[in-house]
């Protein structure tokens, strides 16, 4: 899946576009609830060897929030990683160009859906 075949997704199945929160920086985009701002995805790239490969190249990466007892369900072999830059226990990175389709869309909804209802502690 491309960056833009995911943006398109995001629009078209759950009504989100992404926002650019960061300075600066107008290839990092985050999606978001309405209701709750919470962010259930973060589109970034990164280069390849911060998973392990060796070599520099930028790659496309999506961090998807999970619940704590499935972020160590995947394996890297279906372009799952823990989660770059972010709480590995929560957390997971997605390479757009090395997992399915069916599993990033799969993953994506879970992260919808595990940050749907989140409520800030006080």
């Amino acid at each position: 899946m491309t960056r833009e075949d995911f943006i398109k997704y995001c629009r078209d199945i759950y009504g989100v576009v992404p926002d650019f929160p960061f300075d600066e920086d107008f290839e990092t985009a985050v999606f978001r609830h309405f209701e709750n701002k919470k962010w259930f995805a973060l589109v970034m790239k990164v280069s390849r060897r911060k998973f392990g490969f060796d070599c520099d190249s930028p790659t496309d990466v999506v961090n998807l929030k999970l619940p704590t007892e499935m972020t160590g369900s995947f394996g890297t072999s279906d372009g799952v990683h823990p989660a770059y830059h972010m709480n590995k226990l929560h957390w997971i990175s997605v390479i757009l160009a090395d997992a399915p389709d069916d599993a990033i869309k799969f993953l994506l909804n879970l992260s919808f859906e595990a940050t749907l209802n989140f409520k800030k502690r006080k």
